[in-house]
């Protein structure tokens, strides 16, 4: 198997061969340096790992290159830590999700520089997590890990046991017990260990890491733990894809749901590598987060000018929102503050109506962390925060169809009639 620091190489349709960039990993604190390894943490300062790339080679890296490459996610695999031999990879072939022009939305919000949504619910199993888990799954399997788990709020449970099933290897998925109901079915439809933890995400998570350090675990690659760095750098496809679906140029201002706080940094870090490779001009842009009012910590963090996130109980209907304790919580900080973005919150109300407008408008049917998006667009508006002028890009990270409890109260059917037109019109549907 080829391991993620190898120097096998992908065949372009040019029959060009595009080594790893990666060089190894470094530390986002103290800057040490190592190997391609899997590990998370700094052995000197404890702080957390991410890849580093060779500059040289990311220059090398062309838009023809991209462009000649697979409608997925390994179109990127020369900016790409790992899956650089196509056998090698572990993949339900995530990305290319649509680019959708909100033109409704943005009339009704007085924007008039041009609003996008950027839909991952069109991901094999309906969320942005498939981009991670297919280069986390990649890096376990060239390390050669025999099992895969994680923790999760859901989305990532439901891409992990579908990776599992597709690789033929046993997974084991944590959940909080009052995860939603499809989030649950999905998780459980693949046949693998699904375990339900009372408690919530944060509980999960310390009981993971704990397990990890298991001899019973020991050859099992826990996604977003012992091969984060890897999983961590999905997210940037996110942001390479919007850039060349925008026609290779990035947008002036993005609107990015937070959990942990890794996708909004990945996005940032995608776009300052496009920008670093020549690949994009040289531009600014603006970066903002959005939080649930139920588990806020960043946005808690950033009203009060703290560098330290301040971990709190989450609460609220957004769930796959709900780490009150985010691992790259100062970092999303550092990434909002340079761009001269900011934060929202919204309660769970706004949530289920931000919902209701971007599907009435878009035909986009988004989960809770989609009407946290939306529903923080419009604050962030009305507070004369996003330039209305400017081009403005939101993240739709997952499927309406996970979350529909919140939304049963209030939608429904918008009239009753019996099997006749004299009913029909007695209803008033027609003349």
């Amino acid at each position: 198997m080829t391991a993620p620091g190898s120097a096998q190489a992908d065949a372009t349709a040019g029959g060009q061969i595009a080594p790893n960039p990666a060089r190894g990993l470094v530390c986002r604190n103290c800057g040490a340096t190592f190997g391609l390894i899997a590990e998370h943490a700094c052995a000197e300062c404890f702080g957390p790992l991410e890849v580093d790339y060779d500059p040289e080679l990311m220059r090398a890296v062309t838009r023809e290159q991209i462009e000649a490459g697979p409608q997925n996610i390994w179109r990127y695999v020369a900016l790409l830590p790992v899956g650089h031999d196509p056998a090698d990879r572990v993949s339900l072939d995530p990305g290319m999700t649509p680019l959708v022009r909100a033109d409704r939305l943005a009339a009704e919000l007085g924007l008039t520089g041009g609003l996008w949504v950027k839909d991952d619910s069109a991901n094999p199993t309906h969320s942005f997590k498939d981009r991670v888990v297919s280069l986390a799954a990649t890096a376990a399997k060239s390390f050669g890990y025999t099992k895969i788990a994680c923790a999760s709020t859901g989305n990532l449970a439901n891409s992990v046991a579908a990776h599992a099933a597709r690789m033929g290897l046993p997974s084991f998925v944590f959940v909080p017990s009052d995860l939603e109901p499809g989030k649950i079915t999905q998780s459980a439809v693949y046949g693998q260990a699904l375990v339900a933890v009372e408690g919530s995400y944060d509980d999960v998570n310390r009981l993971t890491s704990e397990l990890a350090e298991t001899d019973e675990f020991e050859d099992t690659a826990f996604v977003n733990q012992n091969v984060r760095p890897y999983y961590a750098e999905g997210s940037k496809t996110m942001g390479y894809e919007i850039a060349e679906q925008l026609g290779w140029r990035i947008p002036a201002q993005v609107v990015i749901p937070m959990a942990s706080g890794s996708l909004l940094t990945k996005v940032d870090k995608a776009w300052r590598e496009l920008v670093a490779a020549g690949i994009v001009a040289d531009t600014e842009w603006k970066v903002f987060g959005a939080q649930s009012a139920g588990c806020d910590p960043i946005a808690t963090a950033f009203d009060n000018g703290w560098d330290v996130v301040k971990p709190v109980k989450p609460t609220g209907i957004a769930k796959s929102l709900n780490i009150g304790n985010p691992a790259d919580g100062p970092y999303a900080l550092d990434a909002i503050r340079r761009t001269g973005g900011s934060v929202g919150r919204v309660g769970d109300d706004e949530i289920v109506q931000g919902i209701r407008d971007l599907a009435r408008t878009t035909g986009v049917f988004a989960e809770t962390a989609g009407g946290v998006t939306t529903a923080v667009l419009r604050q962030l508006v009305e507070k004369g925060l996003i330039d209305p002028t400017q081009e403005v890009v939101v993240l739709n990270t997952g499927e309406g169809l996970k979350t529909l409890d919140p939304l049963l109260p209030v939608v429904g059917p918008s009239h009753h009639v019996q099997p006749s037109l004299k009913s029909l019109r007695e209803a008033g549907l027609i003349a």
